[in-house]
């Protein structure tokens, strides 16, 4: 997945030495990228003066067989980002989620426009993309849409310091602080390791908050795993290729199930008893029901739907005040959420995609 993401600006040239599928070796041997933290950032408090942090680096080194003077270098010269911790806390408690809220900041008319001049410019690479990944084009166009309004909202922030900022000082008050501080230090760990496998300076590419990088916010492991050199120019560059996003967010989700030719939702309407609907949502929106058995508690299917072979969520979209919406998700809905864990993001995605099809072919 990539963690969730807020967009800045982003100025990032280095990545283009990225090779796809490129395997750290000796890296002992050869000279290390540099890790020089610029004057910019000396306002905040560097992680030298951190034990642990220390200790993580050196325990880095011998595990991926980095130079460890260089590992030590990068981590103590990052600098511990104020306001990252209070941007990954969850909102208050009671704050009421309002789907119809959350549509209107994507499904509008700037990030619908941009989206079907990104369509008109990339046509020939998303075509490429439905047809080899089978992912549709429009998915692929919801997905940029939505994470960075097309390469214009990137990241400003260093993505070392965003890194080491959750690696050694998320907030405690986090329902799942633990967990969440594993992860980052395995995402701290993957963007060490690419970053001296490629020779670039860890403190040159700037990012999302939460680390994530490029037009499609991908976390370093995403980019390790799915980024793919779709422009065929030997590198994969996330920032500077919108080719290359385009064949990496495909990858990414034929990595997370995707199924080609399935539909990511259905109409659904509940008539079924409270007990049944609280069982219908019991599962979240993980894919556990057959059409029949949905139907048989009470959430009856479209006609299209009512067909439907494989398993389905109840999908539960709360507005607010109002009535909250419901869809029947497929396994191909579970897999947008794999990108971001979060139906309301995956709707989103899926609207804002068929917003720029359809404003396209008008224009067409």
């Amino acid at each position: 997945m990539t963690f969730k993401a807020i967009s800045f600006a982003i100025l990032f040239v280095a990545a283009s030495a990225i090779s796809t599928g490129a395997i750290a070796k000796k890296h002992s041997k050869k000279p290390a990228p540099r890790a020089t933290a610029p004057a910019a950032a000396q306002g905040s408090t560097a992680y030298a003066g951190r034990p642990e942090a220390l200790r993580f680096a050196d325990d880095l080194a011998e595990r991926r067989d980095l130079d460890r003077e260089w590992v030590r270098q990068a981590i103590g010269q990052a600098r511990f980002l104020p306001q990252v911790p209070r941007l990954v806390l969850p909102p208050p408690k009671g704050t009421a989620k309002n789907w119809q809220a959350y549509r209107a900041r994507f499904i509008e008319p700037v990030r619908i426009r941009a989206g079907v001049r990104f369509w008109q410019e990339h046509a020939a690479a998303l075509e490429r993309a439905e047809r080899e990944y089978g992912v549709p084009a429009e998915i692929i166009v919801g997905i940029l849409g939505v994470e960075t309004l097309y390469g214009q909202h990137m990241g400003n922030f260093r993505v070392m310091d965003a890194l080491a900022t959750l690696s050694f000082d998320f907030p405690e008050a986090h329902p799942r602080a633990a967990e969440r501080t594993a992860f980052f230090r395995r995402e701290l760990e993957q963007f060490l390791s690419l970053m001296h496998r490629t020779g670039t300076d860890p403190f040159t590419p700037r990012g999302s908050f939460a680390g994530a990088m490029g037009w499609p916010q991908f976390m370093p492991s995403s980019w390790v795993r799915h980024a793919v050199d779709f422009d065929g120019d030997g590198r994969v560059d996330l920032f500077a290729s919108p080719q290359d996003a385009i064949g990496s967010v495909a990858n990414y989700f034929i990595g997370h199930g995707w199924q080609p030719g399935m539909p990511t939702h259905f109409g659904v309407r509940l008539e079924g008893t409270p007990a049944q609907q609280d069982e219908l949502l019991a599962p979240d929106i993980l894919p556990t029901f057959s059409a029949a058995s949905m139907q048989a508690r009470g959430a009856l299917l479209d006609e299209v739907g009512a067909r439907h072979t494989g398993p389905l969520a109840l999908v539960d979209l709360q507005n607010g005040d109002n009535p909250p919406s419901y869809v029947a998700g497929t396994e191909n809905f579970y897999a947008i959420t794999r990108y971001n864990w979060s139906s309301y993001y995956a709707m989103a995605v899926i609207d804002l995609g068929q917003a720029v099809k359809a404003a396209r072919e008008a224009a067409r």
